[in-house]
Parts: structure tokens; C-alpha cells; sequence
């Protein structure tokens, strides 16, 4: 993440900024950019979102977003993959999806890019859990590891192909490796 910060404004100030692309972000005061997602990070971002989405969405269980603006406490972030349970999710009058939301995710999922800074994506996670997420994955494609964070516990990294990757109490039916979330990345020929 750059930052891109000028001059001082406020979360509501940044919040009546147009969208831009790719996301800016702002956090403590600071307007930071997201790096343009590259081939890796695209797809592990798509596929986990899909299968997710297959385990937890049609159930009516959880709600998994790419690129979604969550705005809480003093911050307004954009996950790489954001999972919200049914019950949390923000809906209009009209049972629609609501365009914001004003909440953190229940699970947040990270994928670091090359230039981006890794203790400032562990904040961001760290921040989520101060505000209810149950858990933070952060997904580091070019070491081949996965972290993960959860409330009163220390983190915990996986590296090996066949370990199975803790999920949220909510998602359990979910089974994901290590292998099988880096196996996304190889061309079958």
C-alpha cells in the first residue's frame, strides 16, 4: 500500500470522495492505495470467494465479497475477500443488499502483494479482530504461507501443503488446504 495523503481530512471527508481505482483506503488518519491485484492474487482472490460462496451462501450461512468497503469505529478498509454472516449482513427496506457497510467482517481475508507493507495488512486484520471478526487470514502467495489471526489467540502459519486451514466456527463445513488454496495458481496444460 502507498500512501497518498496530501493533507489531513477526516474519515468523512474521505468517505465523500469518489471511488477510485484501484481502492484507497483510509486508516488513522492516513489515505492509503491498494495495489493493482496481479495474476496470483486474482485468482486465489476469485476462487476463494467461489468456494466459499459454495459452501456457506446457498445455506444462507455466510456471505463472502471481493474488494468490498467495510467503514467502522475510525477506519474504512477494503478487504481482498470480506465474509460476512447472514445475520450480519446489511439489508435495505426492501430486503436488498445495502450498498454500505458499516461493520467489520466476521472473517477477512488478505492476499499480500509484492509491494505491499505486511504490518500494515496485519493491522488492518488486528483492527478487525479489536471489532468482533472472528478470524483474519492473510495469504503471503510468494512464501507459500498462510497466516492466521483470531481473538485471544496468538497467530499461527501454515506451510505445509496437506495442513488443513483453520475457518471461522461458522464455515466449518469448509475443508481448504494449504495445497489446495496455492494449487489454484498452477496452469493445467
Amino acid at each position: 500500500m502507498t500512501q497518498t495523503l496530501s493533507k489531513a481530512i477526516t474519515l468523512v471527508e474521505f468517505l465523500q470522495q469518489p471511488e477510485t481505482k484501484p481502492p484507497q483506503e483510509y486508516i488513522d488518519g492516513n489515505i492509503y492505495t491498494k495495489p493493482m491485484p496481479q495474476g496470483q492474487h486474482s485468482t486465489i482472490q476469485g476462487e476463494l470467494v467461489t468456494t466459499i460462496n459454495a459452501v456457506t451462501k446457498k445455506a444462507r450461512i455466510a456471505w463472502a465479497f471481493p474488494e468490498l468497503r467495510c467503514t467502522f469505529t475510525d477506519k474504512s478498509i477494503v478487504p481482498d475477500v470480506a465474509v460476512f454472516t447472514w445475520e450480519h449482513l446489511p439489508v435495505n427496506d426492501d430486503g436488498t443488499i445495502s450498498n454500505q457497510f458499516l461493520l467489520p467482517p466476521d472473517w477477512i481475508i488478505e492476499i499480500l502483494s509484492p509491494e505491499q507493507s505486511m504490518s500494515l495488512v496485519t493491522k488492518k486484520i488486528v483492527h478487525c479482530l479489536t471489532n468482533g471478526t472472528q478470524l483474519g487470514w492473510l495469504i503471503d502467495p510468494n512464501q507459500k504461507i498462510i497466516f492466521t489471526y483470531a481473538n485471544n489467540s496468538h497467530p499461527l502459519y501454515f506451510e505445509v501443503e496437506n495442513e488443513v486451514v483453520p475457518v471461522p466456527d461458522f464455515a466449518q463445513e469448509l475443508k481448504l488446504t494449504l495445497g489446495d488454496i496455492f494449487g489454484w495458481l498452477r496452469v493445467k496444460i
